[in-house]
């Protein structure tokens, strides 16, 4: 991974968690940071590890997973650039439930406690950010228990697809999208099987709806992949 000097005030005043911060803040949370550099693959923290604050991806990309008692996992989130994670852990003070791992080379920045803290009694639009971030989160999971309580396999890969949609999903015709990790990790964020993943990708090219060439999909049409198994 090639070496580079962070401007890390420059990077923590574009994230919108950060956005409205005046630069004296800024410079509070820039001496808390701590670069992480992680190669694909290497664990970022252990499930029970205690926090010590929160993180944010500068670039690549990092993964969410209860380990289990057979080798397998069940993968919770797939965090991205400009994404924060482990703030709930941070304010509860509690092992961390879940690991975490970089699915490619990635760069993390660790944010201490501290500063945050002073942060959030000082100034009130940012504890307003972090709530409204912490809410974000919440409804995504209670949207993911909806998903899989009340929706078909099909129907989970089928949403999945239109979540990446280049126009927030109003796009229509066809488009093509590039799968952000392995289909592994897809499935178990989607509580699926791999076997039952590459079915229904299999059931789906068959019915003309998408193309798969590896990690590229292309969706023949967006109007009928909508309303298939409905």
């Amino acid at each position: 991974m090639q070496e580079t000097r962070l401007d890390v005030p420059q990077i923590l005043s574009r994230l919108p968690l950060f956005q409205e911060l005046v630069p004296q803040q800024i410079s509070a949370l820039e001496t808390a940071c701590r670069e992480r550099r992680l190669s694909k693959g290497e664990m970022l923290f252990q499930k029970g590890d205690m926090p010590k604050g929160f993180f944010v991806i500068v670039f690549g990309q990092v993964k969410l997973a209860f380990p289990s008692a057979q080798g397998n996992e069940k993968v919770m989130q797939i965090i991205g650039p400009r994404q924060s994670f482990g703030e709930a852990v941070m304010f509860l003070n509690i092992p961390c439930p879940v690991f975490a791992e970089a699915l490619v080379d990635s760069l993390v920045l660790q944010i201490g406690s501290a500063p945050v803290f002073e942060l959030l009694e000082s100034d009130p639009l940012f504890a307003r950010h972090m709530l409204a971030g912490l809410s974000m989160r919440l409804h995504s999971l209670v949207h993911d228990v909806e998903t899989y309580s009340l929706r078909s396999s099909t129907q989970r890969v089928v949403g999945y697809l239109l979540q990446h949609c280049p126009q927030n999903g109003a796009c229509e015709g066809s488009f093509d999208i590039s799968l952000p990790t392995s289909k592994q990790v897809i499935a178990s964020r989607l509580n699926l099987t791999p076997e039952t993943l590459s079915r229904i990708f299999h059931d789906l090219s068959t019915n003309h709806l998408i193309e798969v060439s590896g990690k590229k999909i292309t969706i023949n049409d967006v109007a009928r992949l909508r309303e298939f198994d409905l």
